[in-house]
């Protein structure tokens, strides 16, 4: 039998339920709207043609991320994206933060992929550790260290920036006297 496509409603209701998580994992993940929207394309392409029997909207939700993650690191190897220069300029100006959250998120960026995933899967789509792991395809553990190590990084980079100019030389002046 020929693998038939899903119907409009379906893709449709799919789109509007998870369409939003999928388009931010893939910016958080490719830092580039056009690359998101690409991922995000694709993806719903893969569930057009996918004859995969989802149990739950939740199952739907789980499988679409893990389809982004994928088609995120597979642009990421590709020999097109590894010969292009990103456009940060550009991508930054095009979506700006709100200013409460504009120093966080910005920090967020510009952690590694596998932190930078695991933070935006945690707080922002309510995953816990277990299901990040079978997002990801890592261990429960991994998963709990990239969180501890991403708090970690955050905090310094946020400490740091705030009162830069105070802080760093009772910092080294501390170091200095001991």
């Amino acid at each position: 039998m020929q693998n038939e496509l899903r119907s409009d409603a379906f893709l449709s209701e799919a789109m509007t339920c998870f369409g939003d998580a999928v388009y931010r994992l893939a910016y958080c993940r490719l830092s580039s709207h056009a690359d998101a929207e690409d991922v995000f394309q694709e993806v719903f392409l893969r569930l057009m043609q996918d004859t995969t029997v989802f149990h739950d909207a939740e199952h739907l939700k789980a499988w679409l991320l893990r389809v982004t993650i994928t088609r995120c690191a597979d642009l990421r190897r590709s020999a097109w994206f590894k010969r292009t220069a990103p456009l940060s300029a550009a991508s930054s100006a095009a979506a700006p933060l709100p200013d409460d959250y504009s120093a966080l998120w910005q920090a967020v960026h510009t952690l590694p992929d596998e932190l930078r995933t695991v933070v935006y899967l945690y707080y922002v789509e309510g995953y816990h550790t277990e299901e990040i792991a079978d997002l990801v395809g890592c261990r429960p553990a991994t998963v709990r260290t990239r969180l501890h190590r991403a708090r970690k990084q955050l905090k310094l980079d946020l400490e740091g920036s705030d009162d830069e100019a105070y802080q760093r030389p009772a910092q080294i002046a501390g170091h200095e006297s001991t």
